[in-house]
């Protein structure tokens, strides 16, 4: 078990850096995930397995907070800080997910699917973040509590996430864009008892 690290502390966020950019170019190098270690991490990032361990439960771990910070990196170049909860960002919001997950798709090697369900919670737990953080922000039509904008945030996420994935997977001959409108209509639909999106 990761002994728990203070992830403000400017040390903490650079040991953090360290092995992800050791990870990050012994990928470019390999091509595949399942290839890497954590004994080759901890050298290139010339830190001791503790120290690994210390910041990380495991190499699963660490391609979680990967797969996060590469679709947090994507979201953060189409979204301003100021963005907030309006149909023109969700269906923005909706077809990035779609292309993320595309895009994914096609350079996923086969011997490294057996990763996918790490970087599908990735994802879906980024989506939900950006969810949240968005119905924070505006006027709810009822007085909610922190649990229910949460479980709101869950539910749209995964209406998102799930047609996303499903498309990404498939021979796609409904095209993103009449994928993307259907499922805003949806979302659009599931927020309504809490908030009215413009």
């Amino acid at each position: 078990m990761a002994t728990p690290a203070n992830e403000n502390d400017p040390r903490v966020k650079r040991t953090r850096q360290l092995l992800l950019q050791a990870f990050i170019s012994l990928l470019e190098e390999r091509h595949t995930i399942h290839s890497i270690s954590v004994q080759e991490i901890t050298e290139r990032a010339t830190v001791n397995r503790a120290t690994f361990y210390a910041h990380f439960e495991d190499k699963y771990a660490l391609l979680e907070v990967w797969m996060r910070e590469k679709f947090h990196h994507v979201l953060e170049s189409q979204f301003s800080t100021t963005s907030t909860l309006q149909r023109s960002t969700l269906h923005l919001l909706i077809l990035a997910v779609f292309d993320f997950l595309a895009l994914w798709q096609y350079h996923l090697k086969p011997a490294d699917r057996q990763f996918v369900p790490f970087f599908e919670v990735a994802l879906q737990q980024e989506l939900q973040e950006v969810l949240l953080n968005w119905l924070k922000q505006v006027p709810l039509s009822v007085p909610v509590c922190q649990e229910t904008g949460e479980t709101t945030a869950l539910v749209i996420s995964w209406a998102i996430f799930g047609p996303a994935v499903q498309w990404s997977r498939g021979d796609q001959t409904i095209t993103k864009d009449v994928m993307a409108h259907h499922v805003l209509a949806i979302v659009i639909a599931g927020l309504s008892p809490v908030v009215t999106v413009t």
